[in-house]
């Protein structure tokens, strides 16, 4: 699978890569980018079907995104890189430190989980969005995305995203909830060796403060961070807050 990315910052800076939650595309890291293509080469990356790269039918498992990503830093020619993904972004993250821990250096895990209670609510999701298309669950999705004062002040950055959600092919965003679905990386979690920040949004719904909790728990060489007035897109909703965690763990 050759992924869309794009490349920014110095090209002998270290290789910084940043993953993208479901339904997002690049733009997800706008906010983050002044600070990091100040020190770092910046590697962003669009999951299959999201924004420029190519569909792929499902259902698909974590280690098919997984691979998706060490195919594109063999392409790159880059042997180890730090990682910072947000929600499957950092599952995703999850899966290479832990089963290819000789590339990445540094991890950055924001807004995310191990496994989930149970698989059925993505069973369903996937359903409906085979049946009617992303666009008939965009506005529902992101609406847990950013708090409701977020929601209420800045109603343009959730319509960005909702239209942002609806651009993604139905089969691949469908497919990647089939691996959320069978997801399970908590068998991973202690043999990770990168130093990791993990980070949850205070609000978070979707992916609780417990979750992120439990996943820092469990990683040896681990910080938690719980970023105060954010839901699931902390790096969105408190960017600058999440801006200085990225630097101080980076460096």
């Amino acid at each position: 699978m050759k992924l869309h990315y794009e490349l920014s910052g110095p090209e002998d800076a270290p290789v910084v890569v940043l993953g993208n939650s479901l339904g997002t595309t690049t733009a997800l890291w706008d906010a983050q980018m002044p600070l990091l293509r100040e020190k770092y080469r910046v590697l962003r990356y669009d999951h299959r079907g999201h924004g420029g790269s190519p569909a792929a039918p499902g259902p698909y498992r974590i280690d098919d995104l997984g691979d998706d990503v060490l195919e594109l830093l063999d392409t790159l020619g880059f042997a180890r890189v730090s990682y910072c993904g947000v929600s499957m972004g950092a599952m995703v993250g999850m899966w290479l430190a832990g089963h290819a821990p000789e590339r990445i250096d540094r991890l950055v895990l924001c807004c995310t989980a191990a496994t989930y209670a149970t698989a059925q609510p993505w069973v369903d999701r996937a359903a409906v969005v085979r049946r009617s298309g992303t666009a008939s669950i965009a506005a529902q999705v992101v609406s847990r995305w950013f708090t409701p004062a977020l929601r209420s002040r800045s109603p343009e950055t959730v319509a960005a995203f909702e239209a942002m959600l609806s651009t993604v092919d139905d089969e691949s965003y469908a497919g990647c909830c089939d691996a959320l679905a069978s997801l399970d990386l908590r068998s991973v979690l202690p043999a990770i060796e990168a130093p990791t920040a993990v980070v949850a949004g205070a609000q978070d719904e979707a992916t609780p403060p417990e979750c992120l909790r439990a996943i820092a728990e469990a990683i040896p060489d681990s910080e938690l961070f719980i970023v105060g007035d954010a839901a699931h897109l902390a790096n969105v909703e408190a960017a600058d807050a999440v801006a200085v965690i990225l630097h101080e763990h980076l460096r």
